[in-house]
Parts: C-alpha cells; sequence; structure tokens
C-alpha cells in the first residue's frame, strides 16, 4: 500500500491548520505522516507520495530573510533558518516518488503571480519527482490569518484527491 508524507511550514499557524486538514484528506485513502518541516526526514524511504505546503512569501517559497520579517510581523511558529525550500532543496535526485504542492496565500492579493506551491512543485519536478495533482492555493483574510471561510473542508477533500491521484500500483 502507498505511504504518504504531509510536510508543512508555518509561521502563523495557517499553513499548520490546512497540513493537517490536508493529511485527514489524504488518510482517507492511504497511510500518511505529518511533520513540520524542520523536523521532516530527507531519507524517504517507504514515502510514495510527499505533499509539500507552507505560506507564500514575496510571490514564492519562503526564504530566511523573509522569514525573519515575518518574525517581525509577530509570527510565533516556524523556523527562521528553515523552510520548505531548504528542505526541498536537500532532498536527492530520484524518480518514482509521488509529489504535491499546497500554500497559503492572502486573499486580498489572489490576483497576483507567483505561488509558494507553484516554487515548491517546479522544486519538485526538478528531483525527478512527479506531479500527483496540481498545485493548490488556501486562502486567509490577512497575513496573520485567520484562514477564508470554508478553506479547512476545502484542504480536506483536496487531500483526498491528491491521494487518490496516485496510481494503485505504487
Amino acid at each position: 500500500m502507498a505511504r504518504a508524507l504531509v510536510v508543512y511550514e508555518s509561521m502563523f499557524g495557517n499553513s499548520e491548520k490546512v497540513a493537517r486538514a490536508v493529511a485527514q484528506g489524504v488518510a482517507e485513502v492511504m497511510p500518511v505522516k505529518l511533520v513540520e518541516v524542520t523536523v521532516a526526514p530527507t531519507e524517504l524511504e517507504g514515502v510514495d507520495l510527499i505533499v509539500a505546503g507552507g505560506p507564500t512569501h514575496a510571490f514564492s517559497m519562503s526564504r530566511e530573510s523573509t522569514r525573519r520579517d515575518a518574525r517581525v510581523q509577530g509570527a510565533s511558529q516556524g523556523s527562521v533558518a528553515t523552510g520548505l525550500r531548504e528542505w526541498l532543496a536537500s532532498l536527492p535526485d530520484e524518480h518514482g516518488r509521488w509529489f504535491a504542492a499546497f500554500d497559503t496565500r492572502v486573499s486580498k492579493v489572489r490576483r497576483l503571480p507567483g505561488s509558494a506551491a507553484h516554487s515548491a512543485a517546479r522544486a519538485g519536478r526538478r528531483h525527478g519527482f512527479s506531479q500527483a495533482i496540481a498545485p493548490q492555493s488556501f486562502y486567509v483574510l490577512d497575513v496573520e490569518g485567520p484562514l477564508a471561510d470554508g478553506e479547512l473542508e476545502h484542504a480536506r477533500v483536496w487531500g483526498a484527491a491528491v491521494a487518490a491521484s496516485v496510481p494503485t500500483t505504487v
């Protein structure tokens, strides 16, 4: 049976809430482990599907400087030194693993280009992972949150769809 790993980065707690809902959805289809990015493994033996997500910072995945800025704005979670970008860069190049990405974004700037999920999906493809499903954004009302109405259910449904997209022959 296929197994999944959901890895998240969260500064204000919104991406963590989304990741938990995504993991609930994935669990409807296959076993899943949910981990925060600073403790996420880089050895992926036994993992068939990686789902990675975090906040959109400056139109992409966070960087040390944008995480430092988030701290100045009042973020109390996550690490300034390590985020999704650094974890993805540390993964080995290999084929045969499935990958999906999500992000959180402020709804007021929903039309602006750039997305942490799209950047993470590109990083996954560079490592040789196959895209399980299109990257997905979940919306918060402001930088600190809260999540927009319905986003947690949207995340759970999306998580189930991600897991269901992985071939059963994995």
